[in-house]
């Protein structure tokens, strides 16, 4: 299928240049019947070839193959449902494992008294095994490396569907490199393959960069044993799927962490440190171990440059409030740029105000990329403080945040990065940014709501006066004077937010078991399908083009509010979020007071994509 037809025709189709029906499903049944790495068959047994031509040919059935945005090979249309093959002839690859977690998905909390990921770890059958089955409840494994290619729920078998739930198929095809190049091979199928017609063969599609990358990552990435993992997937919204688009407002939340957050209070549940009980020392263990593992997770030199807060908007309020209240005076200046959201400029606005300081203003490109050169500029004896996001959450924008850490701390001037949309889709390494202070949200990368990090340098936290009082963060207290503890805990006063901070903790290393580069990788490969596709339609305007960008895809429809678009994608399961984002200052640069966005993360799916291109084509029909 060439290109022009993939973006132009949402409806389900078989593909050109595909085999026969009957020579697929033949072929794939003798697939199924010899795997790699499965034994060969015994002397004077049948093989593949006599098996396959002495049986009738299997059924053709429909089935959405492709809903995960995992291809079983290029010459598959990504968003259409596409032919699966009837599968009650052969016996099941492997049985759905019994209650445990996946690879993905293991209970990250371990200390003497908890098993650890390792002893919680999946025990995958051996290649020549052959396990009963429930029909319907199995996954296929790739055998030549061991790796489950769909994983398996860990919350056990299905309970009976009701009506509004919907569940995530299992079925997968294995090893899409491996059927492609059987395909290939086949002297009963290759030829079909063969056509003369080059400008419409599978492979003049795949010099496609973007359905290249496509299927480079989905190869990588197991988006079903994923999305299995988030159970709020399975909702039901107006008698439809839901398709979560609104990661950048909040991400959903995978069983490792609901469980985390469950097992806290069923056995750890205390207030934390100086309590000579059992359970005190349990929440004290996960309350510390979950800052440690967000030190090992933005690379931090220590523990006790990690503060608990709320989120990233409190963070920023403490800076400013603290770190900013000292050093910021009469005359000073503060750098910002245009693509702040609002928790980024009004703290810095309201420090201005009250210190008779200025806030300047770093502009952006037509790109929606911030100006390096005019940034030099502003920089001056004057300046005190760099604050400035690693991306824009209305526009997607990647700033260039190591060039731009770079050029103040040439003049002495430390900076603070808002990493709120950043630290799901890349890797955060606040050493090698040689950032001063990085902030970030629990609930942007799949945490619980209400918990969020501040980093800083050691020498900058030690000496910030405290950010409230209270208990916890005191070392001594009489009527005349407080003596404070040393940071971090002088910034935590009261009771903290411990079980979200384990909840926090377990994100991470949820995210950390996938892999974040994978998971970017992925992101990168599903937003550059999505910008493709919507750029074909000429009544949509994207807001935000610049070259390095995150999984945001904001835009405007001729003839729509942005409100009308929202509702009509509602109608069919598809939340968005529309409105200014909290960032109006970068929205009105570019002549809008509010845009839809479509913000991704790892479990979205190209079929999801094309859901909703479908909705906007449709729209755009309706208005011609």
């Amino acid at each position: 299928m060439s290109l022009s037809e993939l973006s132009g025709n949402l409806e389900p189709a078989v593909p050109s240049g595909l085999p026969d029906p009957t020579q697929l499903a033949l072929l794939a049944q003798d697939f199924f019947d010899a795997l790699p790495g499965a034994a060969s068959p015994p002397s004077g047994a049948a093989g593949p070839s006599s098996i396959g031509a002495s049986r009738p040919p299997a059924l053709v059935t429909s089935s959405p193959l492709v809903s995960s945005g995992v291809a079983p090979s290029p010459e598959l249309r990504p968003q259409a449902a596409s032919p699966a093959l009837d599968q009650a002839p052969r016996t099941p690859i492997a049985p759905l494992a019994p209650p445990s977690p996946s690879v993905a998905s293991r209970t990250p909390w371990s200390d003497e008294r908890h098993p650890s990921p390792a002893q919680m770890a999946p025990v995958l059958p051996p290649a020549n095994t052959s396990p009963t089955s429930t029909p319907g409840s199995f996954y296929f494994l790739d055998y030549a490396s061991g790796k489950s290619q769909s994983g398996a729920s860990r919350r056990g078998p299905a309970s009976p569907r009701a009506d509004d739930r919907v569940s995530a198929r299992p079925e997968a095809l294995p090893g899409a490199s491996s059927l492609s190049h059987l395909l290939q091979s086949d002297p009963r199928i290759a030829p079909t393959l063969k056509s003369s017609d080059s400008a419409h063969t599978p492979a003049a599609d795949w010099h496609n960069p973007i359905l290249r990358a496509r299927h480079a990552s989905a190869l990588q990435l197991d988006v079903e044993a994923v999305r299995r993992d988030f159970p709020i997937l399975s909702e039901r919204v107006n008698g439809q799927p839901l398709i979560w688009f609104d990661n950048a407002a909040t991400t959903q939340k995978p069983n490792a962490v609901i469980d985390r957050l469950s097992y806290f209070y069923q056995h750890e549940n205390s207030n934390i440190h100086r309590a000579a009980h059992e359970l005190a020392a349990r929440a004290t263990d996960a309350y510390e171990g979950a800052r440690e593992i967000i030190r090992r997770f933005i690379g931090a030199q220590s523990a006790e440059e990690i503060v608990f807060v709320r989120g990233a908007t409190e963070a920023i309020n403490l800076v400013a409030k603290t770190w900013g209240a000292k050093n910021v005076g009469p005359g000073d200046e503060i750098i910002v740029s245009h693509l702040e959201h609002h928790a980024n400029i009004v703290p810095w606005q309201q420090l201005a105000a009250q210190n008779h300081a200025r806030l300047r203003v770093i502009p952006v490109d037509d790109s929606g990329q911030i100006r390096l050169d005019q940034y030099l500029a502003l920089l001056n004896d004057r300046t005190r403080i760099v604050a400035i996001t690693q991306v824009s959450n209305a526009l997607g924008t990647v700033v260039p945040a190591q060039e731009v850490i770079a050029m103040a701390h040439a003049r002495g001037i430390p900076v603070l990065l808002d990493g709120a949309q950043s630290v799901s889709h890349m890797r955060v390494d606040v050493k090698a940014l040689d950032a001063d202070f990085f902030v970030f949200s629990g609930h942007k990368i799949f945490g619980p709501t209400g918990i969020g990090a501040l980093y800083g340098k050691r020498a900058l936290l030690a000496d910030m006066p405290p950010w409230q009082g209270g208990g916890n963060m005191i070392a001594d207290v009489t009527f005349e004077r407080t003596i404070y503890h040393a940071p971090p805990t002088r910034f935590e006063a009261g009771t903290g937010n411990i079980a979200d901070a384990a909840g926090l903790g377990a994100a991470l290393e949820y995210v950390e078991n996938i892999g974040i580069e994978k998971i970017g990788e992925y992101e990168h490969a599903l937003l550059g399908y999505a910008t493709h596709l919507i750029s074909q339609i000429p009544e949509v305007r994207i807001i935000g083009t610049a070259a390095h960008k995150a999984s945001v895809l904001s835009f405007v429809l001729d003839g729509y509010t942005t409100e009308e678009v929202g509702q009509q994608l509602n109608r069919v399961g598809i939340a968005v979020r529309t409105g200014h984002h909290c960032a109006q200052p970068i929205l009105r640069r570019f002549g809008v007071e509010a845009t839809v966005r479509a913000s991704l993360a790892f479990y979205n799916t190209c079929a999801e994509v094309d859901k909703m291109i479908e909705v906007i084509k449709r729209l755009r029909r309706e208005r011609r």
